[in-house]
């Protein structure tokens, strides 16, 4: 997800002895050893039409369904699969679509944020997605896509400028503009980091 990873799984970080064993639960953890935040890998897809509309899913904290936001689909690695594997297989189950013509990596950006009880960081990498196909299917979302997503929607970029709706990433509407008026970067674009 956007700001919550609706698909579950967390890829790894890097912790002491202590720490990896306080968050394992073993008796020879250090007493005071904070609980580890390994940094989520994922993949996110910049979806647009024949028509530049772009696909978002709409969010909301399953605990507080008031607390909502839209976000492009996406979620972490799975095993040993690439980047673009995961932007694919997430772009299937979260929206059920499949043809799609896969570009270039936009942005990158690193986030961290509450979501479902627990905080998230995550090191994002978005691609740019192409498709003549505008019908979706959610049937592939997870049990936790399904209590924390109530839908999709195509935007114009004139329709998600004049939003007052919240949107991650938080500058996606300059980053569209932008996208639709130079075409993708040479290389990705480093977003700032944005911390919940």
């Amino acid at each position: 997800m956007g700001r919550g990873p609706a698909d579950g799984a967390a890829a790894g970080g890097d912790v002491s002895a202590g720490r990896r064993a306080a968050a394992e639960g073993r008796a020879d953890a250090a007493p005071d050893a904070p609980e580890a935040t390994a940094v989520r890998q994922v993949s996110r897809v910049v979806l647009l039409d024949p028509d530049d509309r772009i696909l978002l899913l709409h969010g909301f904290e399953p605990d507080r369904p008031t607390d909502t936001w839209w976000f492009t689909p996406g979620g972490g690695l799975e095993g040993t699969e690439s980047r673009e594997e995961a932007a694919r297989r997430e772009l299937a189950e979260e929206t059920g679509i499949t043809d799609v013509v896969l570009g270039p990596v936009l942005w990158k950006r690193h986030c961290a944020f509450p979501f479902d009880g627990r905080r998230w960081e995550q090191d994002e990498w978005y691609y740019l997605g192409r498709t003549d196909r505008t019908a979706t299917h959610t049937g592939g979302q997870t049990e936790l896509e399904r209590r924390s997503v109530s839908g999709l929607r195509w935007w114009t970029w004139e329709e998600l400028s004049a939003s007052r709706e919240t949107v991650y990433p938080t500058r996606l509407v300059e980053l569209l503009r932008t996208l639709l008026d130079d075409g993708p970067p040479d290389a990705p674009v480093l977003l700032e980091t944005e911390r919940v």
